[in-house]
């Protein structure tokens, strides 16, 4: 923490301008005028030759007079606006500012874009750093992985950056039992019939509950909220039974949740893709579950209570094998054709096993351990607004060789850092301060980069402008996919647009995507998903994230998260292309984060909510009869969205009426774009007991989500006071962003 704060008062220097800033010494005293020593200023008496006539003096005052009209003739048709307030008529400031010589020796986008290519190497360099990071598994807590983190410290202090530094946390993860290891069996009764492999012992399920239980079996395809309501519209009831899912879609953690939430005693998950077992944690959150809302730093007393996202129901992961051993048992109904699998016949939904007294036995027996986490820091001070960061990070620990996982996005990270710095010894003054994070604990659930931000929460929102994740950002070659906060829509457009396609060269990635659909913006942007570094930012500290990676269209990388994910096979599905393919990634982020760190304004959408909250009210609608046979409406909603779409045009007129040159007035701005993701964070739940507070993306009662299930129940299911509840929390955090983002408090009735 001591090192942040380092860096926090070294980027807030004392701000003062100058008419003369910046000017030397030698050169002021040329504006000094020389003055007589006081005892020779003395009156004389005017001689003959001094005085001037009346004829003169009249044409003195004539031409003075000329020459007051002329100068008020040109200030009046010459002079710019009012520089000192906003259309808004919200105060700025009332000092003179003049650019420092540095500013107006700024380079323009073309010439940062050339800048950033010299110094970006051809992919070799991130070729040698994917290989020396993948080498061999490193997770969270290995000898292996405190090298790394070692590595990254000194290779960012070989860059000459202007502060790099450590932060450590305290962690209690959840690792195999090697003296027990898990085990999965056909029994009648208490006998054990047969034994299942699972096919690699070594993989597991990190935060799935421990215990041993048994019951019937359910396959339930990905293990989706819609598959569990296909099969109560089967009368098929998955309670007191295991469930058999496949891996994919939707995160391991999800697909627990909702197993859990429809009564089922544990969870097995199989690969479709692949016959090696698949590794993922089943925590339904971000974080250390065990001290939720709080940083788990070494002096930090841990509270008394975990995460809600804790699973209370076992989960294990196993072979494709092992799957088609099992789903060939079950009897019943027989599965629709969009559940399955390419690589399975036809067979049943179960519950019931092929001998009716037979049930399935899961035992799980995974150990806590207390683990210390090491995030690594290296960044680059702002010339203009030095208390205000672009964050950009990669996870670095992997469960196994992790080439895809962790190699690629620590290495694109690394070669950005180098680039950059290059780029600051050699003339780019960029106006944001930057932080290069490698995150620990990523392969657990983004703990690293979660801790960090509950460590910091009451003042992130205050510094952190935008966050990069470069997370598992390459998993193929052809489709180019952008997961990210709306704000980032219009900049991942322009960028994308500047960047060859790694399969067609002097052809962009936006010409590429846009010959490949129709409406590209479906095939390219996403929101954030709930396991990643990404949504922690955006929906737990109000940061707009935007992570982006290459896929494959139809078929994923089916070695990712296992001990086959080398750089080998990365490579061998890149058609021995993947420094390239790397490359091609790294000046996507690269742009991005010029882009970021540079303009004066800071290129985020502000307005992008106003259509995303038209679709979501559009929705809502659906539901009108219910809502009005309870007395209730969406008016105030409504009402809210449009208050909340004025201010942003406001905003927007605001800023392009006023005078750009002035830097006070530039500052006053960003500062209120850069907290318009913040306004969707609900004040009105508690940090601890729903971490992720954002009401459009986040999870918790407080959400648009659960106002949307709580709506889609059966009339008899509803709970009026609670839905009443539902609606006036989302209605009036939503009128708070348009408060906030209008102005000052007096302006606020003024205008709505």
């Amino acid at each position: 923490m001591e090192s942040l704060r380092k860096i926090f008062h070294a980027a807030m220097p004392s701000q003062s301008y100058s008419i003369y800033r910046g000017v030397e010494e030698d050169d002021e005293a040329e504006l000094h005028i020389e003055e007589a020593p006081r005892e020779e200023r003395k009156s004389h008496p005017q001689c003959s030759s001094c005085q001037i006539s009346p004829q003169y003096q009249r044409v003195l005052i004539a031409i003075t007079v000329v020459a007051c009209v002329g100068f008020i003739l040109g200030y009046v048709s010459t002079r710019r606006p009012c520089t000192t307030c906003d259309i808004t008529g919200d105060f700025v400031s009332n000092e003179s500012y003049e650019p420092e010589e540095a500013e107006a020796l700024s380079m323009d986008w073309s010439e940062l874009k050339d800048l950033f290519t010299k110094y970006l190497t051809d992919g070799q360099q991130i070729r040698e750093n994917i290989r020396r990071i993948s080498g061999t598994a490193h997770p969270s807590g290995s000898k292996v992985n405190g090298d790394l983190a070692d590595y990254m410290l000194q290779t960012f202090r070989s860059y000459n950056m202007d502060h790099t530094w450590v932060e450590s946390h305290y962690a209690e993860l959840q690792f195999p039992n090697r003296s027990r290891h898990n085990t999965l069996n056909i029994v009648n009764g208490s006998m054990t019939v047969e034994q299942i492999s699972l096919g690699d012992p070594d993989v597991y399920c990190p935060y799935s509950a421990t215990g041993t239980v048994q019951g019937g079996l359910v396959y339930v395809n990905f293990g989706r909220r819609e598959d569990f309501q296909m099969l109560r519209s089967w009368n098929i009831v998955v309670a007191g039974s295991l469930v058999i899912v496949r891996a994919g879609l939707i995160s391991f953690a999800e697909k627990v949740y909702n197993a859990e939430a429809a009564g089922a005693l544990g969870v097995l998950i199989f690969p479709y893709y692949a016959e090696t077992p698949v590794y993922g944690h089943v925590h339904f959150g971000t974080g250390d579950p065990n001290t939720p809302g709080f940083p788990s730093f070494n002096h930090t007393q841990f509270p008394p209570f975990k995460s809600s996202g804790l699973p209370k129901i076992l989960a294990q992961a196993i072979s494709f094998s092992s799957a088609q051993s099992l789903l060939g048992r079950l009897v019943g109904r027989s599965i629709p054709e969009t559940w399955r699998s390419a690589n399975f016949l036809s067979h049943s939904v179960g519950p019931s096993l092929t001998t009716p007294d037979y049930q399935v036995q899961l035992e799980v027996t995974n150990v806590p351990v207390s683990v210390e986490l090491h995030n690594v820091f290296g960044s680059i001070t702002g010339h203009y607004e030095p208390e205000h960061y672009i964050v950009v990070g990669a996870q670095r620990d992997s469960w196994g060789p992790g080439a895809a996982k962790s190699g690629v996005g620590t290495a694109i990270l690394l070669e950005l850092a180098r680039s950059m710095t290059m780029m600051v010894h050699n003339g780019f003054k960029p106006r944001r301060s930057i932080l290069f994070v490698s995150w620990d604990g990523g392969d657990f659930g983004s703990i690293g980069a979660t801790e960090w931000l509950e460590g910091y929460l009451s003042m992130l929102h205050l510094k952190v402008a935008a966050y990069l994740s470069l997370d598992t950002p390459l998993l193929g070659d052809e489709r180019f996919l952008a997961k990210l906060s709306p704000l980032f829509n219009n900049l991942i457009e322009n960028i994308i647009k500047q960047v060859d396609h790694p399969r067609q060269s002097q052809q962009s990635i936006y010409d590429y995507m846009r010959m490949s659909s129709s409406n590209w913006k479906a095939e390219v942007i996403a929101p954030l998903t709930k396991d990643s570094s990404a949504f922690a930012f955006t929906a737990f500290a109000g940061v707009p994230a935007l992570e982006f990676s290459f896929v494959e269209a139809l078929q994923p990388y089916k070695f990712l998260d296992t001990k086959q994910d080398t750089y080998e096979n990365l490579d061998l599905v890149m058609n021995g292309r993947l420094p390239s393919v790397a490359d091609s990634l790294a000046q996507v982020a690269g742009l991005a984060l010029i882009k970021l760190s540079h303009d004066h304004i800071l290129p985020l959408d502000y307005t992008a909510y106003n259509e995303v909250l038209l679709k979501h009210l559009v929705s809502l609608q659906a539901h009108h009869k219910k809502l009005k046979s309870r007395g209730l409406s969406l008016e105030w909603l409504y009402s809210a969205r449009g208050d909340y779409t004025r201010a942003t045009q406001r905003l927007k007129e605001a800023i392009a009426q006023s005078d750009l040159h002035n830097e006070k007035v530039i500052q006053f701005f960003n500062v209120r774009i850069m907290r318009v993701e913040f306004y969707f964070l609900s004040q009105y739940v508690s940090a601890v007991s729903s971490p992720h507070r954002h009401i459009l993306i986040g999870r918790g009662n407080h959400t648009l989500e659960a106002l949307m299930e709580h709506l889609s129940q059966e009339q008899s299911d509803i709970n009026d006071n609670e839905l009443r509840k539902q609606i006036a929390l989302f209605t009036w955090t939503l009128e708070g962003a348009a408060n906030a983002l209008s102005g000052e408090v007096w302006e606020v009735q003024k205008s709505f």
